[in-house]
């Protein structure tokens, strides 16, 4: 009997303090996707609405801005930047409309993520 005493089976598997700190590292995550997609989702919405304006522009430079913002009020998710926002210049016979844009995430109330966003007419 003392033999199945004395010998100890190596046990494998996760402790509950392990199993916490995965579940807090993958909550913690989550949290971030979930904040950032609607900037993401935005800059989606801003750059095809730039797309679709460069492939037939207005004649001139307030043209293209109105159209933004026309675009704008049909697109709702746009809120970050305005026409005036917008660089309008003309390369090889093709204009080409850039923006670039910064975008704050509130995270845990001192603590935000800033993201970058920035692009142009293809």
């Amino acid at each position: 009997m003392n033999q199945h005493f004395g010998s100890r089976r190596h046990q494998r598997g996760v402790t509950l303090i392990g199993l916490l700190f995965w579940a807090v590292l993958v909550g913690f995550a989550g949290y971030v996707v979930i904040r950032t997609v609607p900037t993401l989702l935005e800059y989606r919405a801003i750059q095809a609405t730039i797309d679709r304006i460069a492939a037939a522009p207005p004649a001139t430079v307030a043209g293209i801005r109105q159209a933004f913002e026309r675009q704008k009020d049909i697109e709702y998710s746009i809120e970050t930047i305005t026409g005036n926002d917008l660089d309008i210049t003309k390369e090889n016979d093709r204009v080409v409309i850039s923006f670039a844009y910064h975008k704050e995430v509130e995270l845990i109330a001192p603590v935000f993520l800033l993201i970058k966003y920035e692009g142009r007419s293809k």
